[in-house]
Formats: C-alpha cells, sequence, structure tokens
C-alpha cells in the first residue's frame, strides 16, 4: 500500500512505472487457484482455468466458454491436468506475444514441444475433435499434400508452414465439401447443402442474421439452387469482413443520410482498395443478406451491422419459448436498473470527491480571494486616508490588524458554495459540448466550445451569486471593524436575512457578464492546451502535472480579461460606507469607476485573480487524483479480467478488452476452424470420456 506521501507524489507529478506484469499474474492466478491439500501447491484445473481466461460477465453465444477449455491443454503442458502458477506464468506470456493466435494453435498438436508438429499427433487430435456427422475432409488431397506431403512422404511441419495450412484450410474445406454434395458435378447444390457447408466451417464468425438466412442466397440470381461460384464469392466476402467494414464506414460518413446503395459501396471501394476489387456477385451478396429487411436497397450501419457484426443476435433466437422470453427481458429490465443505479451512486461518489477537492483547493487560495476583493473594493477618491498600497500592503495589513484568521473571513460560505459551483460548471459544460460534437469525429466547432463555456459560466451564477455576495461582505467587514469605530460584526445568517431573496442576488448582471465571458475562455482554452500542446489523444493520457499546467495556463487570460466585470461585480454587491457613492445599477457603477478612478481601476485585483485561479486549478485537482486512489467507489475496483468487453458489442465497435483476452478468443476462432465441435465433449452411448490423444489420455473408452 503507498503511503500518503507517495501518493500525493503520484498525483502531483505522475508516474512512468511499467505495469507489474508479474504481480498482475499472480493476482489473477491466486483468485481462481485451489490448494493441493497434499502438497500445498495452488494450482488451476480446467474448470478453474476457464473462470480465469473466459469471465462469465461475457456473451459467449458463438464460442461456447466449455471451448475454452482448450487453451488449458496448451497451457498443462506436461500433462498433469494441473495448471501451476509456473505454467500459468508462460501461458501469459505466450498471449503477450503479436502472434499468439497461431502459435496458441501450434502448440495444441505440437504433442511433445519440440518446435513441430507431425501429421500423425495432427490426425489423432482432429479425428478426436471432429464430430461424428461433419462433412469429410480428405488430407490427402493434392492441397492437403502440398503442406504435409503425400501419403507417403508425410512431413513434420514447423511452425511457419503449419500457420500458413490453417489460414488456407477453410476455403479448402469449403471447396471438398461442395464437391461432396455435388452428386452430379453440375457445379450446384441445394440451399440446405449449402447452409450446412457455412455452419460446419464459419459459424464462429458470423451472425445469427447471416446463418438464419443462408438459405436465401439462391434468390440473388434465377434459379432454385446455388453455384459454385455464389459460394466462392460469399466465402470472399466474409473473410474481407474487416475491410468491408472500413468501406462501408467511410461511404455511409460521406452520405447525407448515413445509408448508401450498391453503388455507391462500389465506387467507395474502388477509392480504398490497391490491390483487389470486389466483383458484382460478392456486393449482390452483401447488399442481399444486409437489406432482408430493408427492400428499398438503401442501406445503413445498423442494417450492415447485422451481416459484419458476429455477435449479433437475432431477436427470436436468445430464447426458445415465450417463458423465456419473458424472462430475458425481465433480465434485461434488471440489468437497465442495476446500470442506471451504479450510475447514480457512481455520480454521487464523484460529486463528494469532487466537492472536498474543491473545498481544498478554494481554502488553500481562499486569502489571496480575500486580498483581491478588498482592493477591488478600495475606491480611489474616499473619504479618509487609503488603507492599501497594493496586494502584498494589504495582505500585511490583514494579518497585523485582523490575525491569520483575518485572511479567512467569509471562508465558509466559500466552502459551501465551491461543490455546486463546479457540478454546475462542469456538468453544463460536458452536455452543451456532447450536444454538439460530432459523433463520428468526436470533433466540436470552436464557436460551439465559447457557447458550451459560456451557458455553464451562466448557469453557475444561480446558484453561486447568493453565496458570493455573502462571501464578499464577510470579507470587507474586518477592514470596516478597524477604520469605523463600532461597526457591528455580522454574521453570514444575518447578512442573508437582511439582504433577503432580491438582496442575494445583487450583482448578479455584473456576475453573468464575469462568469459566462470567463468559462467561454477557460473551458475551450483548457481543452487546446490538453490536445494540441501537450498531445492527448485516446491512446495518449495525460499526467496530473500537465493538466495542472494546461489548467493554470488556461486560467491566466480568462481571469485577466474578465476582471472588469469582476471589480463591478464586488462594488456592487459591497455595501456602500458612509461617504462613499451608491450604485445604482451596472452601467451607473461602471460610469462612475471611470470617471472617478479612471480605467486602471477595472482591472484592480487582476494579478490577484490570475494568482488564486490558477493555483485553486492545481490543489482541486491534485486534492481530487489523491482522494480518487485513496477513496475508490466501494466495488469499483479495477478488476483482473474485464467484463462485458471480449466480443464487440452490436453497432461494429471494437473490443475493449485487454489483448490477452482478444488473442484468446481469436486463437479458438483459427482452432475451430478446423471444426466446429473443438473443445466440445462427445459422450457417444455406451461410451465414457477418459482423456483426448495426445494430452495424456486413452480416448474413449
Amino acid at each position: 500500500m503507498a503511503t500518503v506521501k507517495e501518493q500525493v507524489g503520484e498525483a502531483l507529478l505522475g508516474t512512468t512505472q511499467e505495469p507489474q506484469l508479474s504481480q498482475q499474474t499472480i493476482a489473477i492466478f491466486m483468485k481462481h487457484a485451489v490448494k493441493d491439500e497434499q502438497t500445498g501447491e495452488y494450482y488451476l484445473g480446467e474448470n478453474e482455468f476457464i473462470d480465469a481466461v473466459a469471465p462469465e460477465s461475457e456473451d459467449y453465444h458463438k464460442i461456447k466458454r466449455s471451448q475454452y477449455g482448450i487453451l488449458f491443454h496448451v497451457a498443462d503442458r506436461r500433462r498433469t491436468g494441473k495448471v501451476t502458477l509456473h505454467d500459468w506464468s508462460k501461458f501469459e506470456n505466450l498471449l503477450a506475444k503479436p502472434d499468439a493466435e497461431y502459435e496458441i494453435a501450434f502448440r495444441l498438436f505440437d504433442v511433445n514441444g519440440t518446435g513441430l508438429v507431425k501429421f500423425d499427433d495432427f490426425q489423432k487430435i482432429y479425428n478426436a475433435h471432429k464430430g461424428e456427422d461433419s462433412i469429410p475432409f480428405d488430407w490427402s488431397s493434392e492441397w492437403a499434400s502440398l503442406y504435409i506431403g503425400s501419403k507417403e512422404k508425410r512431413h513434420t511441419m514447423t511452425y511457419p508452414q503449419f500457420s500458413q495450412m490453417l489460414r488456407g484450410l477453410q476455403g479448402e474445406k469449403v471447396r471438398q465439401a461442395f464437391l461432396y454434395f455435388d452428386k452430379n458435378n453440375d457445379g450446384y447444390i441445394e440451399p440446405e447443402e449449402f447452409q450446412r457447408i457455412i455452419l460446419e466451417t464459419a459459424a464462429h464468425k458470423l451472425s445469427d442474421h447471416l446463418l438464419n438466412n443462408l438459405h436465401t442466397l439462391c434468390n440473388i440470381s434465377a434459379g432454385s439452387k446455388i453455384s459454385y461460384a455464389n459460394v466462392r464469392a460469399f466465402q470472399n466476402m466474409i473473410r474481407e469482413m474487416d475491410l468491408v467494414e472500413l468501406i462501408i464506414r467511410n461511404a455511409t460518413n460521406k452520405s447525407s443520410d448515413g445509408k448508401i446503395t450498391r453503388t455507391d459501396f462500389l465506387n467507395e471501394a474502388a477509392r480504398i482498395i490497391r490491390f483487389s476489387l470486389f466483383t458484382p456477385m460478392e456486393a449482390d451478396i452483401l447488399f442481399h443478406f444486409a437489406g432482408l429487411d430493408e427492400p428499398s436497397g438503401k442501406l445503413g450501419l445498423t442494417d450492415f451491422a447485422k451481416v459484419l457484426d458476429a455477435s449479433w443476435h437475432n431477436a427470436y433466437a436468445v430464447s426458445s419459448g415465450a417463458v423465456g422470453a419473458v424472462s430475458d427481458v425481465g433480465q434485461k429490465a434488471l440489468t437497465r436498473t442495476k446500470s442506471i443505479l451504479h450510475h447514480v451512486l457512481e455520480s454521487v461518489h464523484h460529486f463528494a470527491l469532487g466537492s472536498l477537492a474543491g473545498a481544498f483547493g478554494a481554502f488553500m487560495v481562499y486569502p489571496i480571494d480575500l486580498v483581491k476583493t478588498r482592493m477591488q473594493n478600495q475606491r480611489g477618491h474616499r473619504v479618509g486616508e487609503r488603507l492599501y498600497k497594493n496586494s502584498l500592503d494589504c495582505a500585511r495589513k490583514v494579518i497585523k490588524n485582523e490575525g491569520i484568521r483575518g485572511l479567512y473571513s467569509g471562508v465558509l460560505p466559500q466552502l459551501v458554495g465551491v461543490a455546486p459551483e463546479k457540478a454546475i460548471k462542469l456538468t453544463v459544460n460536458d452536455l452543451v459540448r456532447g450536444k454538439f460534437t460530432d459523433k463520428k469525429t468526436g470533433q466540436i466547432w470552436w464557436p460551439w466550445e465559447l457557447v458550451a463555456g459560456g451557458t455553464a459560466g451562466g448557469c453557475q451564477v444561480i446558484f453561486t451569486n447568493p453565496l458570493e455576495i455573502v462571501k464578499i461582505r464577510l470579507q470587507v467587514q474586518g477592514e470596516v471593524s478597524k477604520s469605523v469605530e463600532g461597526a457591528p460584526k455580522r454574521s453570514a445568517i444575518w447578512i442573508v436575512k437582511n439582504l433577503g431573496l432580491v438582496g442575494l442576488y445583487k450583482g448578479a448582471s455584473a456576475c453573468l457578464l464575469r462568469d459566462v465571458p470567463f468559462s467561454a475562455i477557460y473551458f475551450p482554452t483548457y481543452n487546446h492546451l490538453k490536445r494540441d500542446y501537450f498531445g492527448e489523444s485516446p491512446t495518449k493520457s495525460l499526467g496530473v502535472l500537465q493538466m495542472l499546467t494546461a489548467g493554470a495556463v488556461a486560467g491566466m487570460p480568462a481571469a485577466y480579461l474578465t476582471t472588469p466585470f469582476d471589480v463591478i461585480k464586488t462594488r456592487l454587491q459591497v455595501e456602500a460606507r458612509k461617504g462613499e457613492a451608491q450604485y445604482l445599477s451596472l452601467r451607473h457603477a461602471a460610469k462612475t469607476i471611470w470617471q472617478q478612478e479612471g480605467f486602471k481601476a477595472f482591472f484592480k485585483g487582476g494579478p490577484a485573480r490570475i494568482m488564486r485561479s490558477s493555483p485553486q486549478f492545481g490543489f482541486t485537482l491534485a486534492g481530487y487524483e489523491v482522494l480518487q486512489r485513496t477513496l475508490p467507489m466501494p466495488g469499483h475496483a479495477d478488476q483482473e479480467g474485464p467484463s462485458g468487453h471480449i466480443e464487440p458489442g452490436v453497432g461494429l465497435a471494437e473490443a475493449k478488452a485487454p489483448l490477452p483476452y482478444l488473442r484468446s478468443r481469436n486463437a479458438l476462432k483459427i482452432i475451430l476452424d478446423l471444426d466446429e465441435n473443438f473443445g466440445r465433449p462427445k459422450l457417444p452411448q455406451g461410451k465414457t470420456w477418459s482423456g483426448i490423444p495426445g494430452f495424456g489420455g486413452k480416448g474413449l473408452a
């Protein structure tokens, strides 16, 4: 556990320490491991291993969670049925490799761990997992012989050779399957036969919408059968799904209504593709399946998502009956309720931490704010002697006449008001920015940034003006008690009662004139400094010191340029003393100050405003960072694994899980290209499962 001193240092300066992978590895292992009662050693059995690599919170609609047990046999290199911490560490290290997917598949078949795959070992494992009624595949075919040699001259495969064989295997499986069903060799098969081919070779990669409508492929041309050309075009299209998505995104972004036609797709493909082109039949197949529910031929992203997004569910396939459907709806409603409750609690948590951090920042710079207020309230032509020569003189005299506590006169209303002020300002700015931000590019036109900031500043005045007028009157009454004999000392409650509701909003117009331009300058400047100067991006997060600097610099022009309105607001809100002119309105105050004190008077306390605004933001942010680390939201600690992000959600979003989890899933996709039944237990009648050939078992007994 880091000390408070270390946490403060990390919050202010950031940290460049690399992630401690070994500690993460140990933490994940120990979370799921069980203890061997005889040896006292911790290990993962197959079920525990699956829990570690396949969180239950995920959607295992395509690749069943039990099939992740295949990876257990890759990690269990000693064939003991146990994965120790040492084995787990090696497996985690394997997942970190850039080509982990193919290496995992290779190690599954490299039974002896020699870096070579023997065909006999490969065939044993393949046959052990292959479904009993699977479409036959000829490993003595001309295609297979090119990779593993002819039947009489089989040779071992190296890792690169094995990987390349897997890369082309699915295409050969589809070709052989087509020949298997094309009994009369006329180049056509039945739609149901085509559907069976795809279900056996690519069901783990395709959406429900595609799989349930495969038989309709015959409708893209005349006749009721499916040709080999149709099959090849379909296969080419699904192999290029990532490229297809890129083309569709580009084309829909350029469309005024977000929808495109087949012509738009092919035109955009011509702009993007350099080395190959989609054939007319391939484009027809894409638009056929995407447009089954939209016969107009003009399709949007939601239409294509049903084809491109493997995790897309058929609305009627989630449950097998009405009771299941009702249960599913209830579960979704419960999930939404929990999600809403979580967001509410999270907002309360952030608000509480923001309040504490804001109060801390305000407290630290409050003496500067008090000096600023008294300097702004000092008039050029007063009855009697001027109290202060400059800001330093003001601070010195406050301490001399009122003590250190005098520097904090009126601090309580400030601490009470700073929480809603920060919450209102930040929330409104984010809402307005979100409204005008381009959802596709994440960019916002700079005038809208000014509107967002200005709106935030305007909204906060409703709450903060009453608190500020009380604070200001408390700040100046200390000097009154020293200069005017017998002047009573008022409390915040007395001031509120005396002013009344209308009086609490005295100077609100000047407050608006100050806070609207302040926020309009501050928020855009702060965001542009972070993004354009410090380089903040989705892939680069800034350290606290960088954010502090951006906040401090942004606060300087915002604070100084709005000083004239702050001076007018202060004069309007402070109670006029005997012999001083009474300001009647904002315009009257500005005119009187100009005539009696000159232009420079409008910038009184300007340096003090800069000195207060910049460090206040710094203290607030640093305090917030430390509080977040020391007081995390209960039940919201960092998770060892992802939660609901291994498969991208509907809408063609990228997966958010860490790469090791994604590579585990992708490795299974490669292995399942061999046969959809890999990893699924087979229990034929009268047989018992006792192991997998090549994994220390004896096969079926």
